[in-house]
């Protein structure tokens, strides 16, 4: 049985989508599925910074797709998961290097070798971003709750529709709830009610992220982290497990509309 090929994206930068893979993907792999991260933002690589895999890269991407390597070559092992793997961007090339269809001739040889392939894509709606959707069989929109990455992420969910990509879900990313108490703040309900998408998870506002991308370490290995503990509970809902948000704020969108009618 083959694999799941999962995007993450968002089409706003800074809002987190590479530390989301990293998280999501070392979580699945600590949870023993084989995994591979591909980071497709090429010429701005930065998954390998956040795995802690910048110094051993030989091979990248698009030596993949030119034939200059084999794809087991450019595959970087985890220095604590063997069974997780990245494929780094290219540094000094452009995203018209790769074109959709070897993306997804890529991916679809991928997931023969592995439960979950995940594409990080980069930030825009050009062709980067057509690269890393044309692979995936489900979208992760990630937003954060601020006027300008919620309105991106709309306009990403109706890209990703027209591409005939209808499996798409929500992770709203560095949540203060102080500040959505004080109304300063949008609300996971608000958000969930405007772009209308199955809610995945959500990933509370931490400095743990800062630390863990400094060292170069995900943060589900942190077992005292919110944020790491967020990004566990979404992988096992990804894995199909029953495993409700934590958070009273984080509503799913059948809970969501129970309150709305119900008051309750």
């Amino acid at each position: 049985m083959a694999g799941r090929t999962i995007v993450v994206t968002s089409g706003k930068g800074g809002v987190g989508k590479t530390t989301t893979v990293a998280n999501i993907g070392t979580a699945l792999a600590k949870k023993k599925h084989s995994v591979v991260l591909i980071d497709g933002d090429i010429g701005l690589r930065n998954l390998d910074v956040v795995m802690g895999l910048e110094n051993r890269i030989v091979y990248n991407l698009v030596d993949i797709i030119e034939g200059r390597c084999r794809k087991e070559q450019a595959m970087i092992r985890d220095r604590k998961l063997g069974n997780l793997c990245i494929i780094p961007a290219a540094q000094t090339r452009d995203k018209d290097s790769v074109q959709p269809e070897q993306m997804k001739r890529l991916c679809e040889e991928l997931a023969e070798e592995f439960d979950y392939v995940f594409i990080d894509c980069p930030a825009g709606i050009e062709q980067g971003f057509k690269n890393a959707v044309a692979g995936a069989q489900l979208a992760i929109v990630v937003t954060t709750p601020e006027v300008s990455a919620i309105r991106d992420a709309d306009r990403v969910i109706g890209l990703l529709e027209a591409s005939m990509l209808r499996d798409v879900h929500l992770i709203v990313n560095r949540l203060n709830d102080r500040m959505v108490k004080k109304g300063d703040m949008m609300s996971t309900e608000d958000i969930v009610a405007l772009l209308a998408i199955p809610l995945l998870g959500i990933v509370p506002e931490s400095e743990d992220v800062v630390v863990s991308t400094n060292r170069g370490v995900p943060l589900v290995h942190d077992r005292s982290s919110r944020a790491g503990a967020a990004f566990q509970g979404i992988a096992a809902r990804l894995n199909g497990e029953d495993v409700p948000v934590h958070n009273g704020r984080e509503l799913g969108f059948r809970d969501f509309f129970r309150k709305l009618f119900t008051g309750q």
